[in-house]
């Protein structure tokens, strides 16, 4: 094993930049953070300038997904921060789980999704719908790395449709038998375990906790990726699997339960992506400082002065937004709508300011020496995934109008 292996949890080259990333914070929105929640943000950031900004170039242009990650998140408690001690968690607050993410997106997408699919779409699930046996077998081999899950509710044909989902399980007596695919699913070439949703015989959705290894189930690899390339993504294939009667998830059933599986993975989203924001802010800053053109550094220039301020204002806009989000998911008043509007600006704003910085970096913010192009494909996929930019509109339409503007 290379010690780029041992550092890195990948076989990628190291890089020779050096990651010197402060956070804007131009509403001094730090008093609103108290100590635990500044050091816990304080080391994942630390950890992501130490363990995946030396590397992520690399691995994104080799598009591969460094699997000794997964065992360093569950050491710093980013997999499942806001669930319980007793389950391996980290009992952290919302605010806290939203830092986390933030930082580790400024880092990569890719790697904010690993954590996100770990947290908000396998372990919320068993925690919430789950047994007290599955919430013991599984989660606190899942908050500390030891097992990697996979979320399955897209598939080819349904993606923001999922009520259209035709995968389904029949009752065989002693087990269930299921039978269908998935598509499009983060960590599923490397899981351990896939949370499965689909239909009973009645029609009703449930979720099942189906393992590799399990005969008649494969997890093919997509290749080809532009985006989100040092994530492993792939497809779910059920092929008359037996899944015992011991692995639904029996606490709640109906498209609910996976839509609030969702709402969890969205409010990751909404601070993750800022983190890719702010990642291309500060490099855009800097590099307008240094590039001289005309005799002069280009950060004097009207124009480039006017993106940099313009890409302050909604960071500085998207912190606000996320903080409130987060005191009224503490408090267990959010709703999927202020979820989704959270969700849909904050990574709009960062694609904006991604192509603006890249802009401002010329041709150079084409190349690997800088992180800009990286962030732009991947957030290309981020404002996709978890519900589609227009669809977080209709969202909102809904909760506005009181109409659906989709069955």
């Amino acid at each position: 094993m290379s010690s780029n292996t041992l550092q890195g949890g990948g076989s990628g080259a190291k890089s020779t930049a050096r990651d010197n990333f402060e956070s804007p914070d131009f509403y001094q929105l730090d008093d609103l953070l108290n100590e635990e929640q500044k050091l816990i943000r304080s080391s994942i950031r630390d950890f992501v300038k130490k363990e995946i900004s030396p590397y992520i170039e690399d691995w994104c242009q080799q598009a591969e997904f460094p699997d000794g990650i997964v065992a360093k998140f569950g050491e710093i408690g980013a997999f499942g921060p806001t669930i319980p001690i007793k389950y391996g968690g980290g009992g952290l607050d919302y605010i806290s789980h939203g830092l986390i993410m933030q930082e580790i997106e400024r880092g990569d997408s890719g790697m904010r999704s690993t954590a996100s699919v770990q947290g908000s779409l396998v372990m919320y699930p068993i925690y919430s719908f789950g047994t007290e046996a599955q919430k013991q077998r599984y989660l606190p081999k899942l908050a500390s790395g030891e097992m990697l899950g996979c979320f399955g509710l897209t598939e080819p044909d349904h993606g923001s449709n999922p009520a259209g989902m035709t995968t389904h399980f029949t009752d065989q007596g002693d087990h269930f038998m299921l039978n269908g695919s998935k598509m499009w699913i983060s960590n599923a070439p490397k899981a351990d375990l896939a949370v499965v949703w689909a239909k009973n015989e009645q029609g009703r959705i449930q979720g099942l906790i189906v393992e590799r290894g399990m005969e008649g189930f494969t997890t093919p690899e997509t290749h080809g990726k532009w985006s989100l390339r040092a994530s492993s993504t792939g497809e779910l294939v059920f092929d008359n699997v037996r899944v015992p009667k011991a692995n639904l998830l029996t606490g709640k059933d109906g498209l609910g339960a996976p839509l609030m599986c969702l709402d969890s993975a969205r409010y990751g989203i909404a601070w993750g992506a800022l983190g890719a924001a702010m990642d291309c802010y500060h490099s855009a800053k800097q590099y307008a400082l240094e590039r001289i053109q005309f005799d002069k550094p280009i950060a004097s220039f009207q124009l480039v002065q006017k993106k940099l301020a313009e890409m302050l204002t909604e960071i500085t806009k998207g912190q606000l937004l996320n903080w409130k989000l987060g005191k009224m998911m503490d408090q267990g008043t959010a709703t999927t709508a202020q979820i989704s509007l959270a969700k849909r600006n904050n990574v709009a704003v960062a694609l904006d300011i991604a192509r603006e910085a890249r802009q401002i970096h010329g041709g150079m913010g084409i190349t690997g020496d800088y992180s800009i192009m990286r962030h732009m494909m991947n957030l290309e996929s981020v404002i996709t995934y978890e519900g589609t930019h227009d669809i977080h509109l209709l969202i909102l339409g809904n909760d506005i109008t009181g109409i659906p503007a989709f069955s």
